[in-house]
Order: C-alpha cells, then sequence, then structure tokens
C-alpha cells in the first residue's frame, strides 16, 4: 500500500462525511448491512503516561478521560516501582475508579536481576497484564522465567538508532524469539521510523510476537527527526493502522505524547483525533 498523505486522509473524511448526509432509510433489507458497519474491526487506544509526565496522577487520569480513552500504561513518575503494596493498591483502584483499565507499566529498565523481581512484583500486585520493559541482555534468561512464574508478558521496547540494547524491532525479536511466548515486543512506531525500518512491515513481520505498541509520529525518517502530533510527520499513519487490522491486533495502541511536555493535552487530542478519524474511514 502507498503512503497516505494528510492531504489524502482528509479527502476520505470528507468522503465520509458526504455519505453520511445521504438520505437513509432503514428496512429489513439494510438492517443486516448496517450490523456488519457496527461491527468493523476496530483497535484498543490507550495512553502511555508518560505522555504527561509533567503533571501528577490525578491530572493524567483527567486528561486521560478527556481523551476518551480506556486503557493506561503507567510510568514510575505516576506511581514509583519502589512504592509499597498497600499504595500500588490504591494507586491502581484509584485509575480503575476512573473507568481506565491499568493494563501495564513502563517503560521500566531492569540491570539487575533486583529490578526484574520489583517490576514483576509490582505489576502483579497492581493486576497489570503486561511490563513495557527494557532488560539488559544478559538477564534475558532470568526474566523468561519470570514471565512463566507471574504469567504476565514483557513488551520489551525498542528506542531507535543510537540504542544500544534494543534499536529496532528487530533487534528485540532476534532476542526474544526463541523464548516464552509471553516474552515480545513493544513496537515504538517513532522510534522504528527513526531507524529508517517501515514500522508496518515491522508489525507485519514480527506480528507473533507483537504485545504493545507506542504509537507517535515524527518529522523525519533519520536521527534527526523529532517528536510532532501524529498525522503531521512521515510516519504512514492509516498504513500502520490498516495492518494492525489486518493483523487481528488485539493489543493496546497507546499514544506517548513526547512534544510540549509542559502542555501536552493539545496536541494529544489532535493525535488521538486524527489517529480516530483515519479508523473511521478504513
Amino acid at each position: 500500500m502507498s503512503r497516505t498523505t494528510r492531504r489524502d486522509f482528509i479527502k476520505l473524511t470528507g468522503l465520509a462525511a458526504a455519505a453520511s448526509l445521504r438520505p437513509f432509510v432503514k428496512s429489513r433489507a439494510n438492517y443486516g448491512q448496517e450490523k456488519v458497519i457496527q461491527e468493523k474491526k476496530t483497535l484498543n487506544l490507550g495512553l502511555a503516561s508518560y505522555s504527561f509526565r509533567q503533571f501528577s496522577l490525578e491530572e493524567t487520569l483527567a486528561m486521560t478521560n478527556r481523551l476518551g480513552l480506556r486503557r493506561i500504561a503507567l510510568k514510575s513518575i505516576h506511581l514509583p516501582l519502589e512504592s509499597s503494596e498497600a499504595e500500588i493498591k490504591a494507586a491502581a483502584e484509584k485509575v480503575r475508579q476512573r473507568g481506565l483499565d491499568l493494563y501495564g507499566c513502563g517503560v521500566v529498565y531492569m540491570q539487575n536481576e533486583k529490578e526484574v523481581e520489583q517490576a514483576f512484583s509490582y505489576a502483579r500486585t497492581a493486576g497489570m497484564k503486561v511490563i513495557i520493559g527494557v532488560p539488559n541482555h544478559e538477564l534475558l534468561d532470568f526474566v523468561n522465567k519470570k514471565v512463566q512464574e507471574f504469567d504476565i508478558k514483557l513488551a520489551i521496547h525498542n528506542h531507535g538508532p543510537g540504542d544500544k540494547l534494543y534499536p529496532t524491532p528487530e533487534s528485540v525479536y532476534e532476542k526474544v524469539k526463541d523464548f516464552d511466548h509471553r516474552l515480545g515486543l513493544c513496537l515504538d512506531v517513532g522510534h522504528t521510523q527513526l531507524a529508517g525500518f517501515d514500522p508496518s512491515e515491522s508489525a507485519r513481520k514480527f506480528a507473533r510476537r507483537l504485545f504493545d505498541i507506542h504509537i507517535k509520529d515524527v518529522t523525519a525518517s533519520s536521527q534527526e527527526g523529532t517528536s510532532i502530533e501524529v498525522g503531521r510527520g512521515v510516519v504512514d499513519i492509516p498504513k500502520f493502522l490498516q495492518t494492525l487490522l489486518k493483523l487481528s491486533y488485539s493489543g493496546t495502541v497507546a499514544l506517548e505524547y513526547e512534544k510540549d511536555e509542559k502542555d501536552p493535552l493539545p496536541g494529544a487530542s489532535e493525535s488521538i483525533g486524527y489517529i480516530r478519524g483515519v479508523l473511521a474511514v478504513l
């Protein structure tokens, strides 16, 4: 599929809007068609709380609600890894009282076995299903034992050009492909693009181990690129979302908005709106 430009997408949404204005008569004949349209595939959108790293947990939850998102993965800024069991449970309950699924945490860096143990105990206490992490290579055997012991997935996050551990999705896959099926990949769309790889092809190629996604956009397909509102950069977002739909991807597509850290809500809102608009016309 060729790259869909922002202008192309606006044309598509315009056509969709025009179509919605046509006279429509409900009948037994078209009722079944309506039902098919309503049940079309969609994706589970969420938030990586690092997007609101300058704000408290309470403020982050309020902004997540304003975005209309239902899933969240907490960074330790909002719930420290060193928190007591009681503190973790209280924070998790606060998240759920807001109507949010606290599905995971991260990115969690793991440089020794103690940090691995801490991350898994933290996730279990909070009732999380996945840890988005970066374990040192020499810890992978130990991590493999922990995903089996705790039955919690660990999705290793790729961090783009210049990163020595996991620069690309392929660098993650090559390290985990022979381990337990619960050890996999968190595909960072922006970092993948910065490394010069097509995020859509990476998602397709490594779908078997694709557990989580950090969706974002960047200004260039090189190390010089910077974060920008989704839909304004060089990532082919329509192609990427269509790829996920074709793969029947059931994990979370979490916005990780890194621009405007002191005032992120407008850009995050634009980004989520663009993603929803694309999904509406695919």
